[in-house]
């Protein structure tokens, strides 16, 4: 697991008060894709822009294809171990989700340019190398479960987009209409209102389930001038697949009307409102990258990456489902509502700073600027993307990720590594940075290598199951991810 976690971890609030106001936080949730790496640098915190010479540079630094003076190959499996641990109205639940992965495989193919007989060798163009991979870039996998007894309930959310946009259609406040959940009162404010009686007290309970992730295949070039100057160009193409099922449950009382002549009764209810969404989606970006050798033992990297820019096919639906303890059992399902339209992703700039002490080892240090609220949705199918473009503007802001490391060698064919990341919250307020501590070691052997890496990565989010103001229920949800990662690489 890389920094592809971050923004898994991180709070994106609902915005507006249709229930299905994904578009402006998927934006910024499918802008959080990070470089692929091998387990080597994934041991040193993901640092790489300076480094060179490893395969992370086919969809990292491209520059550092130009150290290679072998053909190289590698693949990477990886295994992820999730777990949240939230907190809800004062109780606290755990859920765990495990997975295996192919993380990232790369190759480079060295080709050495030809010099006129006679002239230095080392000076000039001395070779232009191609590098190709697969990686796993964003991995959205998770199961989140949160539950309590609450004071309001979800019938109130109901109400109030009854209110504010009337229940005909195929819309969750025409479900809880029907099902006896809210009902039209006499009053000119506030014309419907749920039916729980005051004092409300309800059971609730949120179970999410998340898949997918996003992937990028890369075509990579990498030059090295007089071995003082790496300079790289590279291309991505970029594939997305995004699910979440968000089921929220409550258990509780409403007061209704029953009988000829009519009288009012309470009645015990137990309520499931399910949210549905798949999103597809296929891109491309591009890399450009140089690393300069101030001499031997110090290294200077930069990187730039433009947007991705993606087409996108998103499809939501919802459902309600209401059984009353006087016998009645409601079921409510909307058609898939389905919307095409066209995302661009931040621009991201990066530096890097490697220092070599010999033979015995580097440190190396990376600096990554992401401006999130440059994110921008596009119009197609009718859909009017201005407002969620306002929401990133207005909610989102640029974060720096700093990425440090180091690897020692013990014996010559043996080395260890560490790392640290430190990764800024895109949120403008209540935004908290995710913390990453790596180790790992690596061993050679002839033309042959493994290089096996540990990740811990920790962060929150707060999750609104709905939405009431200043009264909206929040979720505090700690993450944390334990992932191995084992390269296997062959020299040629």
């Amino acid at each position: 697991m890389r920094t592809k976690y971050i923004m898994c971890l991180i709070a994106l609030i609902a915005i507006g008060k249709t229930s299905f106001a994904q578009y402006a936080k998927d934006a910024v949730r499918f802008s959080g894709a990070q470089t692929g790496t091998t387990s080597r640098v994934k041991a040193i915190g993901g640092a790489n822009v300076s480094v060179g010479g490893d395969l992370t540079s086919v969809s990292g630094n491209p520059a550092g294809l130009g150290f290679f003076t072998r053909s190289e190959i590698s693949v990477t499996p990886e295994f992820n171990g999730t777990k949240n641990n939230a907190s809800y109205l004062g109780q606290s639940t755990s859920q765990s989700k495990n997975s295996g992965n192919l993380n990232n495989v790369a190759a480079v193919f060295y080709s050495r340019l030809n010099t006129p007989r006679g002239t230095d060798k080392t000076k000039g163009w001395l070779s232009m190398n191609f590098g190709l991979g697969y990686n796993r870039t964003n991995d959205f996998g998770e199961n989140i479960r949160f539950g309590g007894t609450n004071t309001n309930s979800i019938n109130d959310y109901y109400a109030d987009l009854a209110n504010s946009s009337g229940i005909q259609g195929d819309f969750v406040q025409g479900y809880a209409y029907d099902h006896n959940l809210i009902d039209a009162y006499n009053t000119s404010a506030t014309p419907y209102q749920s039916n729980n009686p005051r004092p409300i007290s309800v059971k609730q309970a949120n179970d999410i389930i998340r898949t997918g992730g996003q992937s990028e295949f890369n075509l990579s070039l990498g030059a090295n001038y007089s071995n003082k100057l790496y300079l790289g160009l590279g291309i991505g193409i970029v594939g997305l697949n995004y699910n979440s099922t968000n089921m929220f449950n409550e258990i509780g009382v409403v007061n209704i009307s029953e009988g000829t002549p009519a009288t009012f009764v309470n009645r015990n209810y137990n309520s499931s409102y399910t949210q549905y969404q798949n999103t597809k989606g296929a891109g491309f970006n591009a890399k450009l990258g140089l690393i300069y050798k101030i001499d031997e033992a110090v290294r200077l990297g930069a990187q730039i990456t433009t947007p991705t820019w993606m087409s996108v096919d998103d499809s939501f639906s919802e459902g309600l489902n209401t059984q009353i303890s006087n016998g009645t059992k409601y079921t409510s399902e909307s058609p898939a509502y389905t919307l095409s339209y066209t995302m661009r992703t931040p621009f991201k700039a990066a530096g890097g700073l490697s220092v070599f002490i010999g033979k015995a080892g580097f440190i190396t240090g990376d600096v990554e600027y992401v401006n999130y609220s440059s994110a921008r949705l596009n119009n197609t199918d009718g859909y009017n993307s201005s407002y969620d473009n306002s929401i990133i503007r207005n909610n989102y802001k640029g974060a720096v990720n700093i990425r440090t490391g180091a690897e020692i060698k013990v014996v010559p064919n043996f080395m260890l590594r560490g790392g640290y990341g430190l990764l800024g919250s895109p949120l403008k307020t209540d935004g908290k940075n995710t913390t990453m501590a790596t180790g790992g070691l690596g061993y050679r052997f002839g033309t042959y290598y493994f290089d096996a890496a540990y990740q811990h990565v920790s962060g929150t989010q707060n999750i609104n199951p709905y939405l009431l103001g200043t009264a909206s229920p929040v979720a505090n949800v700690m993450r944390t991810n334990d992932n191995f990662f084992l390269t296997l690489g062959m020299r040629f």
